[in-house]
């Protein structure tokens, strides 16, 4: 987690708030840290229970409040093409600006932190895969370490591999679930779905049905060579990002931060010799008594 906070979190604070604003520290990455670990309680739960997380959430939106002030002062963007930010903080009235801000920061990066995880740990497991990203890489960049390596968007295009192994690795880690609130009457073939009830849809399911995906369970990025990528038309089955028009709408940024953690380090697996390999965090499990 904290490897790819520290190659994600810059990216997307480049991205979002300009390269001036990056305050990228590592006591920035511990609050962090402590603050997405804790959000599902923290977020429906009284403070009073959670005093670590209230303590990461003030000083996180502290950091947010002087960003905030920071950007609304900077004049150099007058003149120039500004960020998503600052053209949210034009528009954003009244107190506040630090919690929206820390909310889309935590947006940009909750899921995108495991979905990089599950995307190096997919392609280190396939080493043909890896041998070709490494090939597609050199091509476009040169070998490593020669000189200091400047990601632009039309490199991008020339690396479709990467692209496919991040939709891939999505595809075998996605939720359980999915679930939308209507909010009037909906008809579905000759079912009417009346205001108020839920609809769930299970990605995890739909991304394992032949049906869609032939050998499901197989890591093949290739499968995606059917795609029209470059204008996000995805297979049909593919719910990573949900649909309509509630897609996520920072899944291009999340694909961004992807790629340029797989341009910019080169990783091997750490091999346990000594002894039978063990967890290195905890293993979360429910358990009961025997009936």
């Amino acid at each position: 987690l904290i490897f790819n906070l520290r190659i994600m979190c810059p990216t997307v604070m480049k991205t979002l708030f300009g390269k001036n604003f990056c305050p990228i520290t590592e006591e920035f990455e511990r609050h962090f840290q402590n603050y997405d670990e804790g959000f599902e309680l923290g977020s429906q739960m009284p403070e009073f229970f959670l005093r670590n997380w209230a303590k990461s959430k003030t000083w996180l939106l502290n950091v947010f409040e002087k960003i905030a002030t920071d950007i609304k002062k900077d004049k150099s963007s007058e003149s120039g093409s500004k960020t998503l930010i600052q053209h949210v903080l034009d528009n954003l009235h009244g107190n506040g600006a630090s919690g929206y801000l820390l909310l889309l920061f935590w947006a940009s990066q909750s899921n995108a932190l495991s979905g990089a995880f599950w995307t190096f740990a997919f392609i280190l497991s396939n080493p043909s895969v890896y041998k070709n990203i490494m090939e597609d890489i050199g091509s476009v960049y040169g070998k490593a370490g020669e000189v200091k390596i400047e990601v632009f968007e039309d490199d991008l295009k020339k690396l479709p591999l990467i692209k496919q192994c991040i939709l891939e690795a999505l595809r075998l880690a996605a939720p359980g679930s999915i679930m939308r609130k209507a909010l009037k009457p909906l008809k579905i073939q000759n079912f009417v779905i009346p205001p108020g009830d839920f609809l769930m849809a299970s990605p995890y399911w739909l991304h394992r049905n032949p049906k869609y995906f032939p050998e499901p369970e197989i890591f093949k990025p290739d499968r995606w060579e059917e795609a029209t990528l470059k204008k996000n038309a995805f297979l049909d089955g593919y719910l990573v990002f949900g649909g309509g028009k509630h897609r996520c709408p920072g899944r291009s940024v999340k694909e961004l931060g992807f790629v340029y953690s797989l341009i910019q380090w080169k990783t091997d697996p750490l091999l346990q010799l000594s002894s039978v390999c063990h967890p290195d965090g905890p293993c979360r499990v429910q358990y009961k008594r025997r009936e």
